[in-house]
């Protein structure tokens, strides 16, 4: 009876999230319910992923309100912001048009949790995504990833910190070619 027990606790928790250094996986999600976004659209820019449990969360609110208050900084990084939850479209465009946000939420609603899976963020037990972030650079390779407890808002340190750190490795003078990265002398 015990070995059942342990092998059910294994099941229900969480698999770790995506390592940096991973390639990210592309993905296609819909945005409104005529309209999808794929992972692999962004190609070129940094790409923040946040998921989290579910719209119209207490903490799930103030993290997205958070993110809608600096995303002036995340856009002077170029980077685009995507929220994903298991929400439905209908709900996230509710929830989007009620907080004001100007930035996309992705519906991981069927099949339920597949995006979440792959990125290795997904609470089964629950049927909802982890609270995780995740920064991906140009060329589509995670740069940064974090798991927050499911009720502590993660701020949006972490993810300037890795935006910087993208930045930094960047060629001075390549324009438009964010896909470059500088050698350790920064050349």
């Amino acid at each position: 009876m015990s070995t059942n027990q342990n092998e059910v606790s294994k099941s229900q928790k969480p698999k770790s999230a995506l390592p940096s250094g991973t390639s990210a996986p592309d993905f296609t999600l819909a945005a409104t319910p005529d309209q999808k976004i794929s992972l692999s659209d962004s190609r070129g820019r940094p790409v923040i992923l946040a998921f989290y449990p579910a719209d119209w969360s207490p903490v799930c609110g103030d993290q997205l309100a958070l993110y809608n208050e600096v995303l002036p900084e995340f856009e002077r990084f170029n980077a685009e912001l995507l929220g994903i939850s298991v929400d439905g479209v209908w709900c996230h465009s509710a929830y989007r048009q009620n907080r004001n946000l100007h930035f996309t939420l992705l519906s991981d609603f069927e099949p339920k949790g597949e995006v979440a899976r792959d990125y290795g963020v997904y609470r089964k037990s629950e049927g909802i995504c982890e609270r995780a972030l995740f920064v991906i650079d140009g060329d589509g390779r995670i740069a940064w990833s974090y798991v927050s407890p499911i009720a502590v808002n993660p701020g949006a340190d972490g993810i300037l910190k890795a935006l910087e750190n993208l930045s930094a490795k960047e060629e001075p003078g390549d324009g438009n070619q964010s896909g470059r990265h500088a050698d350790a002398a920064g050349r």
